[in-house]
Protein backbone atom coordinates (compact mmCIF):
# COMPACT_ATOMS: atom_id res chain seq x y z
CA UNK A 1 0.00 0.00 0.00
CA UNK A 2 2.94 2.14 1.11
CA UNK A 3 4.23 1.87 -3.02
CA UNK A 4 0.70 3.21 -4.59
CA UNK A 5 0.91 6.08 -2.20
CA UNK A 6 4.51 6.97 -3.00
CA UNK A 7 3.41 6.07 -6.76
CA UNK A 8 1.31 8.88 -6.54
CA UNK A 9 2.62 11.02 -4.55
CA UNK A 10 5.74 11.20 -7.44
CA UNK A 11 2.91 12.37 -10.10
CA UNK A 12 3.58 16.17 -11.22
CA UNK A 13 0.32 16.60 -13.38
CA UNK A 14 -0.25 20.06 -14.49
CA UNK A 15 -3.72 21.66 -14.50
CA UNK A 16 -4.05 22.65 -17.98
CA UNK A 17 -2.82 19.39 -18.85
CA UNK A 18 -5.30 17.48 -17.13
CA UNK A 19 -8.57 19.75 -18.08
CA UNK A 20 -6.97 19.46 -21.67
CA UNK A 21 -6.64 15.48 -21.67
CA UNK A 22 -10.12 15.14 -20.40
CA UNK A 23 -11.88 17.29 -22.90
CA UNK A 24 -10.05 15.24 -25.66
CA UNK A 25 -11.20 11.92 -23.86
CA UNK A 26 -15.01 13.30 -23.68
CA UNK A 27 -15.03 13.68 -27.25
CA UNK A 28 -14.21 10.11 -28.05
CA UNK A 29 -15.78 8.35 -25.05
CA UNK A 30 -18.71 10.51 -24.33
CA UNK A 31 -19.24 11.81 -20.58
CA UNK A 32 -19.04 9.60 -17.76
CA UNK A 33 -18.65 9.69 -13.95
CA UNK A 34 -14.73 8.49 -14.34
CA UNK A 35 -13.83 11.37 -17.01
CA UNK A 36 -15.76 13.86 -13.84
CA UNK A 37 -13.44 12.21 -11.54
CA UNK A 38 -10.20 12.15 -13.67
CA UNK A 39 -11.15 15.90 -14.27
CA UNK A 40 -10.51 16.09 -10.16
CA UNK A 41 -6.88 17.44 -9.14
CA UNK A 42 -5.03 14.54 -7.38
CA UNK A 43 -6.73 11.75 -9.90
CA UNK A 44 -4.57 9.54 -10.91
CA UNK A 45 -4.99 6.53 -13.82
CA UNK A 46 -4.02 3.04 -13.68
CA UNK A 47 -3.78 2.19 -17.52
CA UNK A 48 -2.88 -0.83 -19.63
CA UNK A 49 -3.93 -1.83 -23.19
CA UNK A 50 -4.03 -3.47 -26.37
CA UNK A 51 -3.61 -3.62 -30.46
CA UNK A 52 -7.05 -3.49 -31.46
CA UNK A 53 -7.55 -6.98 -33.14
CA UNK A 54 -10.36 -8.39 -35.38
CA UNK A 55 -13.33 -8.98 -32.70
CA UNK A 56 -11.61 -8.08 -29.73
CA UNK A 57 -8.00 -9.91 -30.00
CA UNK A 58 -7.09 -12.73 -27.58
CA UNK A 59 -9.27 -13.20 -24.33
CA UNK A 60 -6.31 -11.52 -22.17
CA UNK A 61 -6.88 -8.25 -23.87
CA UNK A 62 -10.08 -8.60 -21.59
CA UNK A 63 -8.14 -9.76 -18.53
CA UNK A 64 -6.18 -6.84 -18.66
CA UNK A 65 -9.00 -4.45 -18.85
CA UNK A 66 -10.61 -6.24 -15.79
CA UNK A 67 -7.33 -6.01 -14.03
CA UNK A 68 -7.01 -2.36 -14.60
CA UNK A 69 -10.65 -1.76 -13.13
CA UNK A 70 -9.92 -3.56 -10.24
CA UNK A 71 -6.89 -1.95 -9.34
CA UNK A 72 -8.60 1.50 -9.64
CA UNK A 73 -11.24 0.08 -7.62
CA UNK A 74 -9.27 -1.28 -4.53
CA UNK A 75 -7.04 2.44 -4.95
CA UNK A 76 -10.43 4.32 -4.96
CA UNK A 77 -11.33 2.01 -1.38
CA UNK A 78 -7.74 3.48 0.05
CA UNK A 79 -8.32 6.68 -0.91
CA UNK A 80 -6.51 6.95 -3.91
CA UNK A 81 -9.10 8.42 -6.32
CA UNK A 82 -8.17 6.38 -9.41
CA UNK A 83 -9.76 6.08 -12.78
CA UNK A 84 -9.05 2.32 -15.01
CA UNK A 85 -7.67 4.10 -18.83
CA UNK A 86 -7.76 1.28 -21.88
CA UNK A 87 -4.95 2.54 -24.34
CA UNK A 88 -5.88 1.57 -27.87
CA UNK A 89 -2.68 0.65 -29.72
CA UNK A 90 -4.16 2.39 -32.85
CA UNK A 91 -0.89 3.73 -34.22
CA UNK A 92 1.12 0.69 -34.83
CA UNK A 93 1.39 -1.25 -38.40
CA UNK A 94 1.37 -4.94 -37.94
CA UNK A 95 -1.58 -5.31 -39.67
CA UNK A 96 -0.82 -9.04 -40.12
CA UNK A 97 -0.85 -9.33 -36.45
CA UNK A 98 -4.68 -8.02 -35.62
CA UNK A 99 -6.09 -8.96 -39.10
CA UNK A 100 -7.41 -12.57 -37.80
CA UNK A 101 -8.93 -14.30 -34.69
CA UNK A 102 -9.27 -18.10 -33.59
CA UNK A 103 -12.70 -18.68 -32.17
CA UNK A 104 -13.76 -22.40 -31.87
CA UNK A 105 -17.05 -24.81 -31.95
CA UNK A 106 -18.79 -26.10 -29.68
CA UNK A 107 -16.08 -29.15 -29.57
CA UNK A 108 -13.10 -26.64 -28.99
CA UNK A 109 -11.93 -26.94 -32.20
CA UNK A 110 -10.13 -23.41 -33.91
CA UNK A 111 -11.61 -21.39 -36.29
CA UNK A 112 -10.03 -18.53 -37.93
CA UNK A 113 -11.40 -15.24 -39.11
CA UNK A 114 -9.63 -12.96 -41.29
CA UNK A 115 -9.92 -10.17 -43.39
CA UNK A 116 -8.04 -9.02 -46.17
CA UNK A 117 -5.40 -6.17 -46.17
CA UNK A 118 -6.03 -2.45 -48.18
CA UNK A 119 -2.56 -2.38 -49.48
CA UNK A 120 1.13 -3.68 -48.63
CA UNK A 121 2.42 -0.05 -47.35
CA UNK A 122 2.90 -0.05 -43.25
CA UNK A 123 -0.55 1.99 -41.87
CA UNK A 124 -1.23 2.75 -38.32
CA UNK A 125 -4.11 -0.50 -38.16
CA UNK A 126 -6.38 1.25 -36.28
CA UNK A 127 -7.01 3.78 -39.15
CA UNK A 128 -7.68 0.74 -41.84
CA UNK A 129 -11.40 0.08 -42.81
CA UNK A 130 -11.15 -3.47 -44.20
CA UNK A 131 -13.72 -4.09 -46.90
CA UNK A 132 -15.90 -6.31 -44.99
CA UNK A 133 -15.76 -8.11 -41.90
CA UNK A 134 -16.30 -11.56 -41.44
CA UNK A 135 -19.63 -11.43 -39.19
CA UNK A 136 -21.79 -13.44 -41.22
CA UNK A 137 -19.19 -16.44 -40.54
CA UNK A 138 -18.49 -15.31 -37.34
CA UNK A 139 -22.64 -15.69 -36.48
CA UNK A 140 -22.79 -19.22 -38.22
CA UNK A 141 -19.87 -20.44 -35.98
CA UNK A 142 -21.87 -19.33 -32.72
CA UNK A 143 -25.32 -20.92 -33.60
CA UNK A 144 -24.56 -23.95 -31.36
CA UNK A 145 -24.02 -22.11 -28.56
CA UNK A 146 -26.39 -21.31 -25.97
CA UNK A 147 -25.66 -17.21 -26.23
CA UNK A 148 -24.15 -17.10 -29.39
CA UNK A 149 -26.84 -14.76 -31.03
CA UNK A 150 -26.52 -12.33 -28.40
CA UNK A 151 -22.88 -12.46 -28.97
CA UNK A 152 -23.28 -12.51 -32.81
CA UNK A 153 -25.40 -9.59 -32.52
CA UNK A 154 -22.78 -7.02 -30.89
CA UNK A 155 -20.00 -8.28 -33.08
CA UNK A 156 -22.27 -7.78 -35.97
CA UNK A 157 -23.24 -4.15 -34.37
CA UNK A 158 -19.28 -3.09 -33.53
CA UNK A 159 -17.80 -4.30 -37.29
CA UNK A 160 -20.24 -2.69 -39.76
CA UNK A 161 -19.08 -1.95 -42.93
CA UNK A 162 -16.84 1.00 -43.48
CA UNK A 163 -15.56 0.97 -39.56
CA UNK A 164 -12.40 1.67 -39.19
CA UNK A 165 -10.39 -1.69 -36.93
CA UNK A 166 -9.90 1.05 -34.25
CA UNK A 167 -13.62 2.29 -33.88
CA UNK A 168 -15.28 -1.48 -34.14
CA UNK A 169 -12.36 -2.77 -31.76
CA UNK A 170 -13.55 0.29 -29.17
CA UNK A 171 -17.31 -0.46 -29.42
CA UNK A 172 -17.29 -3.83 -28.63
CA UNK A 173 -14.61 -3.29 -25.71
CA UNK A 174 -17.38 -0.90 -24.81
CA UNK A 175 -20.24 -3.18 -25.00
CA UNK A 176 -18.25 -6.56 -23.48
CA UNK A 177 -17.11 -4.33 -20.05
CA UNK A 178 -20.48 -1.88 -19.40
CA UNK A 179 -19.23 -2.43 -15.75
CA UNK A 180 -15.57 -2.12 -15.70
CA UNK A 181 -15.62 2.05 -15.94
CA UNK A 182 -13.38 1.95 -18.38
CA UNK A 183 -11.89 5.19 -20.59
CA UNK A 184 -10.98 4.60 -23.79
CA UNK A 185 -7.84 6.61 -25.33
CA UNK A 186 -6.96 6.50 -28.93
CA UNK A 187 -3.70 8.13 -29.81
CA UNK A 188 -4.81 8.87 -33.18
CA UNK A 189 -7.12 11.00 -32.50
CA UNK A 190 -5.66 14.48 -33.26
CA UNK A 191 -6.65 16.65 -30.06
CA UNK A 192 -4.29 13.64 -28.23
CA UNK A 193 -1.50 14.24 -30.82
CA UNK A 194 -1.25 17.62 -30.18
CA UNK A 195 -0.87 17.20 -26.67
CA UNK A 196 1.47 14.77 -27.04
CA UNK A 197 4.11 17.14 -29.30
CA UNK A 198 5.70 18.47 -26.77
CA UNK A 199 6.79 15.35 -25.27
CA UNK A 200 7.64 14.40 -29.00
CA UNK A 201 9.57 17.88 -28.85
CA UNK A 202 11.76 16.72 -26.30
CA UNK A 203 12.47 12.72 -27.00
CA UNK A 204 14.30 14.33 -30.31
CA UNK A 205 16.09 16.85 -28.55
CA UNK A 206 16.98 14.04 -25.95
CA UNK A 207 17.45 11.10 -28.50
CA UNK A 208 21.08 10.64 -28.32
CA UNK A 209 21.34 10.72 -24.62
CA UNK A 210 17.96 8.42 -24.75
CA UNK A 211 19.61 6.10 -27.20
CA UNK A 212 22.80 5.63 -25.09
CA UNK A 213 20.90 4.86 -22.02
CA UNK A 214 19.06 2.52 -23.57
CA UNK A 215 21.71 0.73 -24.53
CA UNK A 216 23.54 1.18 -21.09
CA UNK A 217 20.87 -0.73 -20.26
CA UNK A 218 20.45 -3.14 -22.30
CA UNK A 219 24.24 -4.58 -21.61
CA UNK A 220 23.19 -4.25 -17.99
CA UNK A 221 20.37 -6.60 -18.64
CA UNK A 222 22.48 -9.21 -20.54
CA UNK A 223 25.38 -8.92 -18.02
CA UNK A 224 22.54 -9.86 -15.23
CA UNK A 225 21.15 -12.91 -17.23
CA UNK A 226 18.16 -11.41 -18.76
CA UNK A 227 17.47 -10.43 -22.78
CA UNK A 228 16.61 -7.11 -24.18
CA UNK A 229 13.18 -7.03 -26.15
CA UNK A 230 14.05 -4.73 -28.11
CA UNK A 231 17.40 -4.37 -30.16
CA UNK A 232 19.43 -0.76 -29.17
CA UNK A 233 22.50 0.25 -31.67
CA UNK A 234 23.65 3.51 -32.67
CA UNK A 235 21.28 3.96 -35.75
CA UNK A 236 18.10 3.08 -33.65
CA UNK A 237 15.27 5.58 -33.78
CA UNK A 238 12.40 6.31 -31.28
CA UNK A 239 10.18 7.52 -33.90
CA UNK A 240 8.18 6.66 -36.53
CA UNK A 241 6.71 9.33 -39.14
CA UNK A 242 3.16 9.50 -39.83
CA UNK A 243 2.75 10.55 -43.39
CA UNK A 244 0.22 9.88 -46.54
CA UNK A 245 -1.82 7.54 -44.18
CA UNK A 246 1.44 5.23 -43.70
CA UNK A 247 3.62 5.03 -40.55
CA UNK A 248 7.12 5.26 -42.22
CA UNK A 249 10.51 4.01 -40.05
CA UNK A 250 12.83 6.43 -39.37
CA UNK A 251 16.70 5.39 -38.99
CA UNK A 252 18.98 7.60 -37.03
CA UNK A 253 22.29 9.07 -38.25
CA UNK A 254 24.68 11.13 -37.03
CA UNK A 255 23.06 14.79 -38.21
CA UNK A 256 19.69 13.29 -39.24
CA UNK A 257 17.01 11.22 -40.00
CA UNK A 258 17.07 8.98 -42.65
CA UNK A 259 13.23 8.26 -44.24
CA UNK A 260 11.73 6.79 -47.51
CA UNK A 261 13.12 7.55 -50.48
CA UNK A 262 16.48 9.02 -49.51
CA UNK A 263 15.08 11.82 -47.70
CA UNK A 264 16.76 13.22 -45.20
CA UNK A 265 15.27 15.33 -41.84
CA UNK A 266 17.18 16.99 -39.36
CA UNK A 267 15.83 17.10 -35.19
CA UNK A 268 14.75 20.22 -35.94
CA UNK A 269 12.59 19.19 -39.22
CA UNK A 270 11.21 16.38 -36.82
CA UNK A 271 10.55 18.41 -33.80
CA UNK A 272 8.39 20.90 -36.17
CA UNK A 273 6.15 18.13 -36.99
CA UNK A 274 6.07 16.53 -33.86
CA UNK A 275 2.27 15.81 -33.91
CA UNK A 276 2.98 13.39 -37.26
CA UNK A 277 5.87 11.55 -34.97
CA UNK A 278 4.74 8.26 -33.52
CA UNK A 279 6.91 6.68 -30.75
CA UNK A 280 8.30 3.20 -31.03
CA UNK A 281 7.83 0.43 -28.64
CA UNK A 282 10.05 1.77 -25.69
CA UNK A 283 9.54 5.41 -26.10
CA UNK A 284 5.38 4.74 -26.37
CA UNK A 285 4.51 3.61 -22.60
CA UNK A 286 6.67 6.80 -21.60
CA UNK A 287 4.66 9.07 -24.19
CA UNK A 288 1.27 7.08 -22.43
CA UNK A 289 2.22 8.38 -18.83
CA UNK A 290 3.27 11.83 -19.86
CA UNK A 291 0.39 12.49 -21.65
CA UNK A 292 -1.40 10.84 -18.35
CA UNK A 293 -1.54 10.69 -14.55
CA UNK A 294 -0.50 6.83 -14.56
CA UNK A 295 0.23 5.94 -10.88
CA UNK A 296 0.34 1.61 -12.44
CA UNK A 297 0.43 -0.06 -15.62
CA UNK A 298 -1.08 -3.42 -16.37
CA UNK A 299 0.95 -5.54 -18.54
CA UNK A 300 1.48 -9.03 -19.54
CA UNK A 301 4.93 -10.66 -19.51
CA UNK A 302 6.38 -9.08 -22.83
CA UNK A 303 4.96 -5.66 -21.72
CA UNK A 304 6.89 -5.72 -18.82
CA UNK A 305 9.79 -6.84 -20.19
CA UNK A 306 9.58 -3.93 -22.58
CA UNK A 307 9.41 -1.81 -19.34
CA UNK A 308 12.68 -2.84 -17.97
CA UNK A 309 14.48 -1.17 -20.92
CA UNK A 310 12.20 1.98 -20.97
CA UNK A 311 12.33 2.78 -17.87
CA UNK A 312 15.82 4.64 -18.23
CA UNK A 313 13.78 6.52 -20.53
CA UNK A 314 10.85 7.04 -17.61
CA UNK A 315 13.96 8.58 -15.57
CA UNK A 316 15.51 10.92 -18.38
CA UNK A 317 12.07 12.67 -19.63
CA UNK A 318 9.53 12.21 -16.93
CA UNK A 319 11.54 11.46 -13.59
CA UNK A 320 9.28 8.41 -11.94
CA UNK A 321 8.44 5.31 -12.90
CA UNK A 322 4.72 4.15 -12.30
CA UNK A 323 4.20 1.21 -10.70
CA UNK A 324 4.05 -2.31 -13.32
CA UNK A 325 1.39 -4.93 -12.43
CA UNK A 326 0.76 -8.46 -14.03
CA UNK A 327 -1.99 -8.67 -15.30
CA UNK A 328 -4.66 -11.71 -14.20
CA UNK A 329 -4.28 -15.09 -16.48
CA UNK A 330 -7.50 -17.23 -16.82
CA UNK A 331 -8.24 -20.61 -18.40
CA UNK A 332 -11.68 -21.36 -18.57
CA UNK A 333 -12.56 -24.91 -18.35
CA UNK A 334 -16.93 -25.72 -19.10
CA UNK A 335 -18.32 -28.82 -17.37
CA UNK A 336 -17.08 -31.62 -19.93
CA UNK A 337 -13.33 -30.56 -19.63
CA UNK A 338 -13.27 -30.10 -15.82
CA UNK A 339 -14.69 -33.96 -15.54
CA UNK A 340 -12.13 -35.15 -18.06
CA UNK A 341 -8.99 -33.84 -16.45
CA UNK A 342 -10.15 -35.65 -13.05
CA UNK A 343 -10.78 -38.91 -14.94
CA UNK A 344 -7.45 -38.99 -16.16
CA UNK A 345 -5.31 -37.37 -13.29
CA UNK A 346 -4.29 -34.75 -15.74
CA UNK A 347 -3.09 -30.74 -15.24
CA UNK A 348 -2.58 -27.92 -17.12
CA UNK A 349 1.15 -28.02 -17.72
CA UNK A 350 0.63 -31.57 -18.55
CA UNK A 351 -0.56 -30.29 -21.52
CA UNK A 352 3.10 -28.32 -22.53
CA UNK A 353 4.55 -31.24 -23.37
CA UNK A 354 2.96 -31.73 -26.52
CA UNK A 355 -0.54 -34.09 -28.05
CA UNK A 356 2.03 -37.54 -28.51
CA UNK A 357 3.03 -37.03 -24.57
CA UNK A 358 -0.81 -36.31 -23.84
CA UNK A 359 -2.16 -38.86 -26.00
CA UNK A 360 0.85 -41.62 -23.84
CA UNK A 361 -0.30 -39.97 -20.78
CA UNK A 362 -4.39 -40.82 -21.28
CA UNK A 363 -3.49 -44.13 -22.38
CA UNK A 364 -1.65 -44.82 -19.83
CA UNK A 365 -4.84 -44.43 -17.54
CA UNK A 366 -6.38 -46.56 -19.74
CA UNK A 367 -4.63 -50.09 -19.25
CA UNK A 368 -5.67 -52.42 -17.21
CA UNK A 369 -4.86 -52.14 -13.47
CA UNK A 370 -3.89 -55.82 -13.66
CA UNK A 371 -1.73 -54.67 -16.34
CA UNK A 372 -0.45 -51.72 -14.92
CA UNK A 373 -0.08 -54.17 -12.00
CA UNK A 374 2.24 -56.57 -13.32
CA UNK A 375 4.49 -54.21 -15.39
CA UNK A 376 5.13 -52.29 -12.37
CA UNK A 377 6.19 -55.58 -10.57
CA UNK A 378 8.05 -56.44 -13.17
CA UNK A 379 10.11 -53.40 -12.98
CA UNK A 380 10.60 -53.40 -9.77
CA UNK A 381 11.59 -57.59 -9.62
CA UNK A 382 13.98 -56.03 -12.48
CA UNK A 383 15.56 -53.33 -10.77
CA UNK A 384 16.09 -55.52 -7.67
CA UNK A 385 17.83 -58.36 -9.73
CA UNK A 386 19.57 -55.72 -11.66
CA UNK A 387 20.84 -54.54 -8.33
CA UNK A 388 22.56 -57.60 -7.24
CA UNK A 389 23.89 -58.78 -10.59
CA UNK A 390 25.59 -55.16 -10.44
CA UNK A 391 26.98 -56.00 -6.88
CA UNK A 392 28.13 -59.59 -7.71
CA UNK A 393 29.85 -58.00 -11.32
CA UNK A 394 32.11 -55.42 -9.40
CA UNK A 395 33.07 -58.01 -6.80
CA UNK A 396 34.23 -60.17 -9.86
CA UNK A 397 36.03 -57.34 -11.93
CA UNK A 398 35.03 -54.03 -11.94
CA UNK A 399 36.22 -53.36 -15.61
CA UNK A 400 32.63 -54.52 -16.47
CA UNK A 401 30.86 -52.09 -14.78
CA UNK A 402 30.48 -50.08 -18.31
CA UNK A 403 29.12 -52.77 -20.25
CA UNK A 404 26.81 -53.45 -17.94
CA UNK A 405 25.39 -50.21 -17.36
CA UNK A 406 24.77 -50.14 -21.29
CA UNK A 407 23.05 -53.61 -20.90
CA UNK A 408 20.87 -52.40 -17.93
CA UNK A 409 19.98 -49.29 -19.75
CA UNK A 410 18.82 -51.28 -22.53
CA UNK A 411 16.85 -53.41 -20.71
CA UNK A 412 15.34 -50.86 -18.68
CA UNK A 413 14.72 -49.25 -22.38
CA UNK A 414 12.88 -52.15 -24.02
CA UNK A 415 10.95 -52.16 -20.67
CA UNK A 416 9.83 -48.56 -21.66
CA UNK A 417 8.88 -49.49 -24.85
CA UNK A 418 6.46 -52.59 -24.35
CA UNK A 419 5.40 -50.02 -21.53
CA UNK A 420 4.53 -47.19 -24.24
CA UNK A 421 2.78 -49.43 -26.78
CA UNK A 422 0.46 -51.11 -24.38
CA UNK A 423 -0.30 -47.64 -23.29
CA UNK A 424 -0.82 -46.61 -27.28
CA UNK A 425 -3.14 -49.56 -27.93
CA UNK A 426 -5.43 -49.31 -25.51
CA UNK A 427 -5.63 -45.81 -26.87
CA UNK A 428 -6.39 -47.02 -29.87
CA UNK A 429 -9.22 -49.31 -29.04
CA UNK A 430 -11.03 -46.51 -27.25
CA UNK A 431 -12.29 -44.05 -29.58
CA UNK A 432 -13.73 -42.16 -26.99
CA UNK A 433 -10.33 -41.26 -25.21
CA UNK A 434 -9.23 -39.93 -28.14
CA UNK A 435 -11.77 -37.85 -28.34
CA UNK A 436 -11.39 -36.75 -25.22
CA UNK A 437 -7.72 -35.69 -26.20
CA UNK A 438 -8.82 -33.76 -28.51
CA UNK A 439 -11.85 -32.26 -26.82
CA UNK A 440 -8.52 -30.99 -23.92
CA UNK A 441 -5.96 -30.38 -26.13
CA UNK A 442 -8.45 -27.82 -28.35
CA UNK A 443 -10.27 -26.15 -25.09
CA UNK A 444 -6.54 -26.07 -23.05
CA UNK A 445 -3.91 -25.74 -25.39
CA UNK A 446 -4.77 -25.01 -28.77
CA UNK A 447 -1.97 -24.75 -31.72
CA UNK A 448 0.41 -25.25 -28.08
CA UNK A 449 -0.51 -21.90 -27.11
CA UNK A 450 -2.29 -20.78 -23.64
CA UNK A 451 -5.98 -20.86 -24.01
CA UNK A 452 -5.75 -17.15 -23.11
CA UNK A 453 -3.41 -16.24 -25.88
CA UNK A 454 -4.99 -17.93 -28.54
CA UNK A 455 -8.70 -17.68 -28.56
CA UNK A 456 -11.05 -14.75 -28.47
CA UNK A 457 -13.05 -14.63 -25.33
CA UNK A 458 -16.49 -14.58 -27.81
CA UNK A 459 -16.94 -18.64 -27.62
CA UNK A 460 -16.64 -18.52 -23.84
CA UNK A 461 -19.56 -15.49 -23.75
CA UNK A 462 -21.35 -17.36 -26.38
CA UNK A 463 -21.39 -20.86 -23.87
CA UNK A 464 -21.26 -18.79 -20.52
CA UNK A 465 -22.85 -16.11 -21.49
CA UNK A 466 -22.46 -12.02 -21.15
CA UNK A 467 -21.82 -12.17 -17.52
CA UNK A 468 -19.09 -14.22 -17.45
CA UNK A 469 -16.88 -11.06 -17.72
CA UNK A 470 -18.32 -10.01 -14.21
CA UNK A 471 -17.80 -13.37 -13.02
CA UNK A 472 -14.19 -13.64 -13.65
CA UNK A 473 -13.28 -9.78 -12.22
CA UNK A 474 -14.69 -11.73 -9.17
CA UNK A 475 -11.61 -14.16 -9.37
CA UNK A 476 -8.70 -11.41 -9.54
CA UNK A 477 -6.57 -10.94 -6.73
CA UNK A 478 -3.95 -8.14 -7.31
CA UNK A 479 -1.74 -9.67 -4.58
CA UNK A 480 -1.46 -12.81 -6.47
CA UNK A 481 -0.43 -12.82 -10.11
CA UNK A 482 -0.88 -17.18 -10.54
CA UNK A 483 -2.56 -17.74 -13.60
CA UNK A 484 -6.09 -19.26 -12.62
CA UNK A 485 -8.13 -22.30 -13.97
CA UNK A 486 -11.33 -21.06 -13.80
CA UNK A 487 -15.12 -23.46 -14.26
CA UNK A 488 -17.45 -20.71 -15.21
Amino acid sequence: MEARREAAREINYPPELRHSMVAALRKYNGDSPNLHLLAQPGTVAVVTGQQVGLFSGPSYTIHKALTAARMAAELNAQGIPAVPVFWLATEDHDFAEVNHVWSSDTGHQPLRFEVAAVNGKPRPVGGIAPPSYPTAQFRESLAQFPYGAEVAALVEEAYQPGHTLGQAFAHLLRRLLPHAGLILMDPLQPEIRALAAPFLREAVHAAPELTHALAERNKSLADSGYHAQVHVEDKTSLFFLLENGERQTLRREPSHYAAAAGRKLTPAELQSRAPELSPNALLRPVMQDYLLPTVAYVGGPAELAYLAQSEVIYRKLLGRFPLVIPRAGFTLLDARASKLLERYSLHLPDFFDGASALRERIARQLVPPQLNERLARTRGEMTAAMAELDSELLALDRSLESAFQKSRAKIFHQLGKIEAKAAREMLRRDSRAAADAAYLEGLLYPHKHLQERFYTILPFLAHHGLDLVDRLASHICLDCPDHIIVTP
